[in-house]
């Protein structure tokens, strides 16, 4: 549904931050994107959606697909009308504006009011808290509901694709388990294709299909979810697991070198 294919992304025309990447994001399953902060996985996401622009970057060589569509160098607004939406790291929800105003702001490629009126009552059914809090101003909302918010207002648009950043960041295991069942849902009944970042890669490779490892903005190991849960590396150093299935103490992580053979 989606490919990105060997691209080079170059911020201010001079710091290279991804090099050759490529990934699938697959229909109507989850896709995880993995690895270390700084590694590159936002600005992927960045790219796909188009908002490299607006912080001096841009897609300098390779290609993004979408269907049999080149949409790499289209503009944000564009990317969101046919079908690829983004929730971005930190909820950003617009804190002035009340819950159902953030999602009418979602919902600015629908030109009927019908289809707006259609993915409100939508985003409520999976989210019962937001219609109870619908009149509330966004900024006071709880953390975990700003996040469900922030989903809310990308389902807006009908995307057949969401970029979802960091979905769990700051919330309580509760809420991350709820939020994520939630995303599970959505994928199996309204069909759509998700592509995740997430630094609780346990959690990730828990609800993904298929994954991506990224490193210094290479993709240095891909497959299968049980392939990657099987993988000795992504156990110990982003599992937390030694060889023998207990918790490893984080304090030897940093001690971690990568393995010369994944950027082989």
């Amino acid at each position: 549904m989606l490919s990105v294919n060997n691209i080079e992304v170059v911020y201010d025309n001079v710091v290279l931050v991804l090099r050759g990447v490529s990934l699938e994001v697959r229909a109507g399953a989850i896709t995880t994107l993995l690895g270390a902060n700084g590694a590159g996985k936002t600005t992927t996401l960045k790219a796909i959606s188009g908002v490299l622009g607006t912080e001096r970057g841009a897609v300098t060589k390779g290609s993004i697909t979408f269907g049999d569509k080149r949409i790499d160098g289209m503009r944000p607004f564009d990317v969101t009308r046919i079908g690829i939406s983004q929730v971005f790291e930190g909820r950003r929800v617009f804190e002035h504006l009340t819950t159902e105003e953030n999602l009418i702001a979602g919902g600015h490629v629908q030109r009927e009011p019908r289809k707006l009126r259609r993915g409100i009552e939508l985003v409520y059914s999976y989210f019962p808290l937001l219609k109870e809090r619908r009149h509330q101003l966004s900024g006071y909302l709880s953390g975990g509901e700003q996040q469900m918010l922030a989903i809310g207002r990308a389902l807006m648009s009908e995307p057949k694709v969401v970029l979802l950043d960091e979905p769990s960041l700051g919330l309580a295991p509760m809420l991350v388990v709820e939020i994520f069942d939630i995303v599970q849902r959505l994928v199996t009944q309204e069909s759509l294709s998700v592509l995740l970042v997430e630094q609780n890669a346990a959690m990730a490779v828990s609800v993904a299909q298929h994954g991506y490892v990224m490193e210094t903005g290479r993709i240095v190991l891909e497959g299968s979810v049980q392939k990657l849960r099987d993988n000795s590396d992504i156990r110990e150093f982003y599992l937390g697991l030694n060889e023998v299935g207990s918790r490893k103490s984080y304090r030897d992580v940093k001690h971690y070198k990568r393995r010369k053979r994944w950027l082989s």
